[in-house]
């Protein structure tokens, strides 16, 4: 496997195990707001959007206000975000290679402190590139080139580890590798050639096999 100076990570389904605690509160809010029954299924391809996206995309009106509502039912969910086994024994090994490591995720500010900080997972990561970072978001590339830039590395020396369509299509418009990471994603439609296919995260420690 290539070396790479920088390993960028996705949060939501790579690190950490959101779906239930995001989509639960999403059924909610689409109950009061259409009247409408959806099943879990159903929503499990807005996983990777950023929050305000989906609401747009269901057509809702008063997205702000309706987006706070539903960061209180995440924030009030039952189940906690969990993070993946393997998780930071991984990023402790990346650290000791001297690998620089950062985050590039759809995440606000406030989730961010709650599900990432919170875990003292953020120690590890040199930057964090958040929605209120970019104006433009995954797929769009401007994320992950916007972190490549603080990081002050070059687009071949660095891979980014997902697990969604969005993150795939992010790496290919930025130029940059994508590891996919096969254990938290939905759906392996459109992900046709990824650089590397990781089952699960103690994988990734193959890419210090070099």
């Amino acid at each position: 496997m290539k070396k790479y100076r920088a390993i960028i990570y996705d949060i939501d389904g790579t690190i950490l195990n959101t779906l239930d605690m995001n989509m639960y509160p999403l059924l909610k809010i689409i109950m009061e707001e259409t009247g409408e029954q959806w099943n879990f299924e159903d929503v499990l391809k807005f996983s990777s959007y950023p929050g305000i996206k989906v609401l747009e995309e269901l057509e809702i009106k008063n997205t702000h206000d309706v987006y706070k509502r539903w960061v209180k039912y995440v924030n009030e969910f039952e189940g906690d975000a969990s993070i993946y086994e393997g998780f930071p024994f991984i990023f402790e090994q990346f650290k000791r290679r001297n690998v620089i490591q950062a985050v590039v995720s759809s995440k606000t500010k406030e989730q961010f402190e709650l599900d990432f900080v919170s875990k003292g997972l953020d120690k590890y990561m040199s930057t964090s590139i958040l929605a209120d970072d970019t104006d433009k978001h995954k797929p769009n590339p401007a994320p992950l080139l916007e972190c490549i830039s603080r990081l002050q590395v070059n687009s071949y020396e660095v891979i980014y580890i997902g697990d969604a369509l969005s993150d795939y299509q992010a790496c290919r418009n930025a130029n940059i590798d994508f590891g996919y990471a096969q254990w938290g994603s939905v759906s392996d439609e459109g992900i046709l050639l990824p650089t590397y296919v990781f089952e699960e995260p103690s994988d990734l420690l193959k890419l210090l096999e070099v």
